[in-house]
């Protein structure tokens, strides 16, 4: 018997659903990125999201390389704000060893910390608005200004650490660079410079209907939804949680310094930009302020290592976590007595930022990914450890 055949159309406006790639060699996926989209139509109805591509084996290096050789492995895992990582692994250790640090080495401590946040949140703007597109002045707009502005911050990097990207500044008991003569002066007027750009940003991105279509109520996590995630830094900011390990538990003489704590409401992409903005002036009065106050004395409170092996810490384990550009980088240690850990355990901010991604993708569209993805601003150095 012949069996009445049915002709089924499919087309856009269907019920059909779609797996999509994007990614990992997707631009806005940081080339290591891989998101598997289900789709309907162009709307995001699910998604699962595949790290794995950039392995670094940082935390089982950390086992097979010393106290001292172990800074320039850390300054690799968030490679965009290499200062952070490194200073988040030598508190770790000094907690352990209960070694002092002298006053002006916790000042240059925070002086790093804060400028490397500026070159941080430079990177994030430019490439965040050249993922979404040419309705942003060209798309690479944006981006040649901030790269413009980040390329003076790394040659204040170069000038205190002669190194632009990995730096190996911070050591176990202190820094390994003093400031040299005029550095200081450069600093001011790099600052000032920055400060004056920030207002062109703002006016060529708020002014911009195209801008605002694609960020504001895009993307938004709920200050519960960040709470039970894990999110932290600018993202948990952005959703109203008034949390800054600088402010809650400081560490490095930050308490010595008045700054105040970027929060907004929405949730969304938006928001977040705007913790970010105002993320840029703060850091600016904190490096004007440790500047200002910056303290005599010795840069490091153990002498200059001539091996390796020279440091060793006590057994105990500690953890220690700093305010990252992207939200807590906490660094956890074992050491059973030799000059190298027995253990180590990273906390990486762009890991537990990403795990939202599957509560908030679903049910936007396939434009928005972009503008999310870049909204997070992951690392995948400290994603794939």
């Amino acid at each position: 018997m012949a069996v009445a055949r049915t002709t089924v159309e499919v087309g856009y406006g269907g019920g059909e659903r779609l797996m999509m790639n994007m990614g990992p060699q997707h631009p806005s996926s940081h080339g290591v990125f891989r998101a598997i989209l289900t789709l309907e139509g162009e709307t995001v109805v699910a998604v699962d999201a595949v790290i794995g591509y950039l392995h670094r084996c940082h935390e089982k290096l950390g086992e097979t390389l010393t106290y001292v050789q172990y800074p320039t492995i850390a300054s690799k895992t968030d490679y965009v704000a290499a200062m952070t990582s490194e200073l988040a692994y030598v508190l770790a250790v000094e907690k352990i060893a209960k070694f002092e640090v002298p006053k002006r080495a916790r000042y240059l401590r925070v002086i790093a910390a804060e400028l490397q946040r500026i070159a941080s949140h430079c990177l994030w703007l430019g490439t965040w608005c050249m993922d979404m597109g040419g309705a942003l002045g060209g798309g690479a707009t944006v981006f040649l200004y901030t790269i413009r502005e980040r390329e003076d911050v790394l040659d204040l990097f170069e000038s205190l650490t002669g190194a632009r990207l990995l730096y190996g500044f911070h050591q176990v008991g202190g820094t390994r660079y003093d400031i040299p003569p005029g550095w200081d002066a450069k600093v001011r007027a790099t600052l000032d410079h920055i400060e004056q750009r920030l207002h062109e940003y703002e006016a060529m991105l708020e002014d911009n209907a195209f801008f605002l279509v694609r960020t504001q109520g895009v993307g938004t996590i709920s200050q519960t939804l960040a709470q039970e995630v894990g999110v932290s830094g600018p993202l948990a900011r952005g959703s109203g949680l008034q949390w800054d390990l600088r402010k809650a538990e400081p560490y490095s003489s930050y308490e010595d310094f008045e700054f105040r704590i970027p929060v907004e409401t929405a949730g969304d992409c938006f928001a977040r930009y705007r913790v970010r903005m105002v993320e840029f002036r703060e850091s600016i009065k904190i490096v004007r302020d440790a500047l200002a106050g910056l303290p005599d004395g010795p840069i490091s409170s153990r002498p200059g290592v001539k091996s390796v092996g020279q440091v060793r810490v006590p057994k105990g384990e500690g953890y220690s976590r700093v305010e990252g550009a992207r939200g807590e980088v906490g660094c956890y240690i074992v050491a059973d007595g030799s000059p190298k850990p027995y253990r180590m355990k990273w906390r990486g901010a762009s890991f537990s930022n990403l795990a939202v991604l599957p509560h908030i993708l679903p049910g936007c569209k396939v434009a928005d990914v972009v503008a999310i993805m870049g909204s997070i601003d992951p690392v995948f150095g400290e994603v794939d450890r």
